[in-house]
């Protein structure tokens, strides 16, 4: 259980939403928040036509010198299969709108050097649309910068039924997100991690969500298990959000800063922020306060089965990861 007493933790001090998948998103002041997602977000994606999946900035960091915007703000329940029409911005200053298929889907090949399409959110009924590729030793280390020799990420905080879904679809069915439905960062973890050494600008994290919170340190690793209410959202905090590769490229305005990740290896076990679920379908706002309610307390037969199950499933990773192609 989290020694975070229940009540005020902070306030929401900024908002964005990312229109295409790995590129440069839109910092917006409000916005409804159903169990899909922040509204409109990650509704387009960049496909990798060779692999027949989804790709992001960990394969093709060239993708982050890319900016998207909707064309029109998109309306009240759009998704899967429905979504609105983007302009992405090339880094030459370019712009192309994602109906201009061909046009777009030439200048992400020449910008990636590979065959790849603008991809819209697919119908959650065509799965298949949604299928991964099976990761490497070698993908992992490189999309995560793990050096060789060093242990791959750990990622047994992730429920096993997340994990499975990961390892059949490139990214959860319904959204182009990474893992769960909102990202939260907060100040207090940025600063922290900025007096050890590097540049956390908070732009290389790509949050839903930041909160500039009441505590110090990294709070947000103590939301973990409970809730968190802001305007007339509820968010269950579930996991530690795993850094990959992304956060040391360079980005527009940002150099490139391999002490990032560096630092957050070192002193955090390569985590730094919260994937959370939706609860509460509502609307959240630049300005509204978070309170977080921590879990109760679980008893000892409860605690006791509880680890055990954490030391099945850390085992579990572990043994997949041993018969991982290399």
């Amino acid at each position: 259980m989290s020694s975070v007493i229940s009540g005020n933790v902070g306030t929401v001090v900024a908002l964005w939403r990312y229109p295409v998948k790995s590129m440069q998103g839109e910092q917006i002041s409000s916005s409804v928040i159903d169990r899909r997602a922040l509204h409109a977000d990650r509704m387009w994606a960049v496909r990798d036509l060779e692999l027949k999946a989804v790709t992001t900035a960990r394969r093709l960091p060239m993708l982050l010198g890319c900016s998207a915007r909707y064309v029109e703000e998109p309306a009240i329940g759009v998704g899967p299969g429905d979504v609105a029409h983007v302009v992405v911005t090339f880094p030459d200053g370019s712009e192309i709108v994602s109906t201009d298929r061909d046009r777009m889907n030439r200048a992400l090949s020449d910008l990636t050097g590979k065959s790849v399409a603008l991809v819209s959110l697919p119908p959650v009924t065509d799965k298949a649309a949604y299928r991964g590729v099976m990761f490497s030793k070698k993908d992992i280390r490189q999309q995560f910068q793990v050096a060789d020799g060093d242990p791959l990420p750990d990622f047994s905080m992730f429920p096993l039924r997340k994990l499975a879904e990961l390892a059949i679809f490139a990214t959860p069915v319904g959204i182009f997100a990474d893992a769960y439905p909102v990202h939260i960062l907060t100040t207090s973890s940025l600063k922290a991690m900025a007096a050890i050494g590097g540049d956390f600008d908070v732009r290389r994290f790509r949050p839903n969500i930041l909160v500039e919170t009441t505590g110090e340190g990294l709070v947000e690793q103590d939301w973990i298990g409970g809730t968190l209410r802001t305007g007339t959202v509820g968010i269950r905090v579930e996991v530690p959000t795993v850094r990959c590769s992304v956060p040391l490229r360079p980005q527009p305005g940002l150099e490139p800063d391999p002490a990032v990740v560096k630092t957050i290896s070192r002193h955090n076990d390569r985590c730094l922020g919260v994937y959370a679920d939706v609860t509460t379908v509502g609307s959240v706002s630049v300005g509204d306060a978070v309170e977080f309610v921590p879990t109760g307390q679980p008893g000892i037969v409860g605690g006791s089965i509880g680890r055990l199950a954490g030391r099945i499933k850390r085992n579990a990773v572990r043994a997949g990861n041993r018969v991982l192609p290399g």
